[in-house]
């Protein structure tokens, strides 16, 4: 018996589903469709590996040299999780430990390590999750984009033109 099935159904089949594959090295794969599959790959627990320009950053932004120099050897760590459109990262360095939660499309308040007050948003853009924050003391706007590369997962800050990367490797 052959069973005949419209697009939508097929459609609607094919909507939502993810696939994982444990690949030699014990690390996982995974393929999705659906709303959680642009956004799936960055769920896990990322260590910082190498950072380029973040020195400049952190002065264009303000940052006193004491700080930088502590932040370049923060040992950032970054465990995301993701359910449906809702975030939870855990930030841990050798500045803090906070859980950020937030979902995609939704403004909210975040305070950088050094004390700086943002106000912002998370949305996906193709592959990437990218996040547009607005400073409380003078209104500039400090963009950071996430994306996987080559199984890194790649931060990219861009603030008053200056643009710097920190690249996480996971754990």
């Amino acid at each position: 018996m052959t069973r005949q099935y419209s697009p939508d159904s097929f459609t609607h089949f094919l909507r939502d589903f993810k696939v994982c594959v444990l690949t030699g090295d014990g690390t996982s794969l995974c393929f999705a469709r659906g709303p959680q599959s642009q956004t799936m790959a960055f769920d896990g627990s990322w260590k910082v590996d190498r950072s380029n320009d973040y020195d400049k950053l952190m002065e264009k932004m303000g940052i006193n040299k004491a700080k930088r120099v502590v932040a370049a050897h923060d040992n950032l760590k970054l465990t995301i999780t993701q359910e449906g459109n809702k975030f939870t990262v855990k930030e841990s360095s050798v500045f803090r430990t906070v859980n950020i939660v937030f979902e995609l499309g939704v403004t909210f308040n975040y305070s950088l390590a050094d004390g700086t007050e943002l106000t912002g948003v998370w949305n996906i853009e193709g592959n990437k999750l990218v996040g547009k924050f607005t400073r409380a003391d003078n209104g500039k706007e400090l963009l950071v984009v996430r994306e996987i590369s080559g199984g890194e997962l790649i931060q990219t800050y861009t603030y008053e033109g200056v643009q710097a990367t920190r690249v996480f490797k996971k754990e």
